[in-house]
This record gives structure tokens, sequence and C-alpha cells, in this order.
């Protein structure tokens, strides 16, 4: 059976999305003990210890369906950021709601824009589901919105936007995502990715849901992946208007986000305290990282994000087997055209001097 005659083709060209590499794996390979992962962009302080203390009452009840329409976590949502729960749909992870978005509003004879340096799974969701990908090339690393704006096609239906970027860090600042957003034609969507978005909004003002009062053709999508240290229990959000939840709900999988993830997802949002420590423990850490990699000549790009990546002076993709050799897990940025790039995440403070100490003796200067 020749199985390229069967495949849709909207995928027989992708390649798959390339995660960073589990510690476990490094060990069992190399034989490392103790090594480091700064890969991910996970928070090093892993999630709320009041998830740990109480998951146990969930754990006896996993022979039972999850609550498939989320209904406490879409209230708990609702009530902490002011919106309806109708606005609600919950992802498992802000990946499935990239997904629900492209699935919902394109198709073959559409077009979507995307930003040179953007988060990888963009042109993967757009092309699978048969449409055409406009990538608009950065400027200084970040989304040219002049650039982006001039770049829209008839068939353009869905713009994304990701603010914080992801692999850059690289941010707009509000007033120009406004001014932006009051300039996109009202039939074309914008999917506002806000995956770091408390890391964002603890530096500076970043646009938050009150702003889908005045822009109907608006999504934003939100991770517990990142801030809340919930990577491995697969829950996003977006909010949006009620009839563009409506739709994303319709292609939205049953049960798709599970039950221990849904009841971790609602204590992390109510427990402010420890995020609170997990922000600052970032800023705090990021700082020290773009000072130490400054003083090692290394020129960083600026991030808002809980990562830096950052011209290693040669090719990235040497440096990742390097540094790998040394116990240390970073990622290489050849996938996002940036081939002397490697991006790190902010760690606990001894994994972040256990990476300074090993880039100062593996990489070339």
């Amino acid at each position: 059976m020749d199985l390229k005659k069967l495949v849709n083709k909207g995928i027989d060209g992708l390649s798959p999305y390339e995660p960073g590499k589990p510690i476990e794996d490094l060990e069992r390979e190399l034989g490392i003990k103790n090594a480091v992962k700064l890969a991910s962009n996970e928070n090093p302080l892993g999630p709320s210890p009041k998830i740990i203390d109480s998951i146990e009452m969930i754990l006896k009840e996993t022979h039972r369906y999850p609550d498939g329409n989320a209904t406490r976590l879409k209230a708990k949502i609702a009530n902490k950021f002011n919106v309806l729960e109708d606005q609600v749909t919950i992802g498992n992870g802000s990946n499935d709601i990239i997904e629900f978005v492209a699935r919902s509003f394109l198709g073959p004879g559409d077009s979507a824009i995307y930003s040179e340096h953007a988060f990888a799974v963009y042109p993967l969701v757009v092309q699978a589901v048969g449409a055409k990908g406009i990538e608009v090339p950065a400027k200084n690393f970040s989304h040219d919105l002049n650039a982006m704006l001039d770049s829209i096609e008839e068939s353009t239906k869905l713009i994304f936007i990701a603010n914080p970027n992801n692999p850059t860090g690289s941010f707009i600042e509000y007033s120009e995502l406004i001014d932006f957003l009051e300039k996109v034609p009202e039939d074309v969507l914008v999917l506002l990715d806000q995956a770091y978005f408390e890391y964002s909004s603890y530096e500076t003002k970043d646009i938050d849901f009150d702003v889908l009062q005045r822009f109907s053709n608006l999504v934003i999508s939100r991770s517990f992946s990142k801030a809340y240290g919930l990577a491995g229990y697969r829950v996003g959000f977006a909010v949006s208007s009620k009839e563009m939840a409506d739709y994303l709900n319709r292609v939205r999988q049953p049960f798709n986000a599970n039950s221990l993830a849904l009841y971790a997802a609602e204590i992390a949002l109510g427990d402010e305290k420890f995020i609170q420590k997990c922000l600052e423990l970032n800023h705090e850490q990021k700082k020290i990282l773009f000072t130490e990699l400054g003083s090692l000549g290394y020129e960083c790009l600026p991030s808002r994000g809980n990562f830096i990546s950052f011209d290693c002076k040669e090719d990235s993709k040497d440096a990742f087997n390097k540094l790998l050799l040394e116990g240390v897990i970073v990622r290489s940025l050849t996938v996002y055209k940036m081939p002397n790039f490697l991006r790190v995440s902010v760690g606990l403070p001894e994994e972040n001097q256990i990476f300074l100490e090993k880039i100062e003796s593996a990489l070339s200067k």
C-alpha cells in the first residue's frame, strides 16, 4: 500500500515538532548523573505544593471520566479574570487552542500570517489544515506588525501573534499592540498567544482580557505549563467572544483535559502566593544570567519570558552537543532560522550556576 497517495496533502511535507531532550534520556545515553535541563522553559519550582498535597483525592477517582465541560475550571477562570464562563475554551495545553483556531477557521484556499522566528507550531497547524502560511520577516527578532498588516491578502483569515514571543523573548508594548489590533480588518481573526503572560505582566503592562470587549475578532490563549508549573499535566485555555468560543468548543475533543490536569489548574489559579514566588525567582535569576552571559562575551536578546536566547558564536547544534556532554540540556534554535543561537531557560540558582560554568569551559570563544 502506498500511503503517500492516501495521506492528507496538508501534512505530507510536515516535519514533527521537536521537543526538548528529556533528562532521563541524556543520563541513560551518556551515563551522566545529575544532568540539568534548561531547554523547555519549565518552571524550576514545579507546581504549587498545594497541588501535591491534595492530589491523592483525585487519584482515587481516575477510573471516572473527567468533566467533559471543565465546569469548575471554567468557573474559576471566569471569576479570576472577570469574564463569562461561555467565553472560555479549555485545551490540552495552549497548543490545543492553536489547533482549535486553525481547524475552526482555516481550510484550503485560506491563508494565515505569522512572524519569522515565531513559535514553530503556527506553520505546522496552518499547513496541516491545507491553508497557506505567510511568514513575515522579523524586525530585530520581533514581530514587524506593520509588515504583517501589509501582508494581509484577500484569503487571509488569521494572524498569529505571540507576546512574549518564543523563542526570541521579544515583547510588543501595550500601545503598539492595541494600535495593531485597531488596524486589523474585522473579518481577520487574531490569535494572541500569551503562554508567557505571567512573566511579562510581572515586568510591564501587557494586554488583558478586558480588550476582548473592543475586538470581537481577538482570541487570547494562555497556558498553565509555564509560570504555573504544570507542563506535564497539559492544560491551557482561551478567552474569546461567546460566538467564537462556541465554534472552538465544537472541534474540541471530548475529555481533552484529564481529571488531574483540571484539578491541578483549579488549585494553581488560587495559589497567588506561590506564583508570586515563581515570578520573583525568575526575575532575579534572569538578571544574573543576562549579566553573566554578557560578561562571557555573549550577545543576548531582550526577553520578557523565563528564558534567554543568545548568540553562541558558533553553530548552535555543535554548541548544544558540547553542553550535552557536560550534562546541560539547552535548546538549539536552528529550526527557527537562528543557526548561531541557543535558548536557555531560567532555572534554579544552582542550575543556572552549573550552566554558566559549563558554557565557559565547553564553548569556544
